[in-house]
């Protein structure tokens, strides 16, 4: 019977409230809830999807304007922001570039800078920052959050939290990053701690095989092994 209570509550939570799951029912009747998170929403924690072919620019400066600086600003006022001084026509072949960039956040009062950095200086980075990144002759913008142990953490506003290599990041990197300057800046921000990406691969030195002395006490007999 408590089965059957339980299973109708997963669907009537499935209905109400898709963040929380019944974890068991306890005597009396209360339920024991436990948070969930699905895997799209763990993959884009903390940042911007974009939601048109041309606007991953655009959705890497709402996610650090908004992270970073708690600015209320989305996607779609900072294509409009964008729009009202760039070229229109080109912007619809090439998409968003640097320039237009700069010119939204300096319109809102803050400062805009590219530098050039060297791959080897890249850990000295201590602010999440935009980067252009060629991807499979793709030209994207994403947030670059941190460099750490090796690994460059990247808020991709298509594919959400990835990792690379150093080396395989620097392949596809334009050697350019683009960082946003202003009061405000929260230096705790959620973007310098980025989840790790969703993959066992990390965890796949740690199976070994269950030798056949220990299957042995788990109720298998010799003549199980031949």
């Amino acid at each position: 019977m408590r089965i059957i209570a339980l299973a109708f509550l997963l669907c009537v939570a499935s209905l109400s409230e898709a963040a929380q799951m019944p974890l068991s029912v306890l005597p009396g009747g209360a339920v024991v809830y436990k948070p969930i998170q699905s895997i799209r929403e763990r993959k884009f924690a903390d940042l911007i999807p974009q939601k048109t072919d041309f606007s991953c620019g655009a959705a890497a400066l709402a996610t650090i304007l908004r992270q970073a600086y708690w600015l209320d600003v989305n996607e779609e006022q900072i294509i409009e922001g964008m729009l009202a001084k760039a070229d229109q026509d080109l912007v619809r072949v090439q998409g968003f570039s640097m320039l237009d960039m700069k010119r939204y956040v300096e319109s809102i009062g803050m400062r805009a800078r590219g530098y050039r950095v060297q791959p080897e200086t890249l850990s000295s980075i201590r602010i999440p920052v935009v980067v252009l990144m060629d991807i499979r002759g793709y030209k994207h913008f994403v947030v670059m959050q941190k460099v750490d142990n090796g690994w460059v953490y990247i808020g991709d506003p298509v594919l959400g939290h990835k990792r690379f290599t150093v080396d395989d990041f620097v392949k596809g990197w334009n050697g350019i990053i683009f960082a946003i300057i202003g009061q405000g800046y929260d230096k705790t921000n959620a973007l310098l701690d980025p989840p790790m990406p969703l993959t066992a691969k990390n965890r796949i030195n740690t199976f070994s095989p269950v030798q056949d002395a220990e299957l042995m006490d788990f109720g298998f007999i010799q003549s199980d092994f031949f």
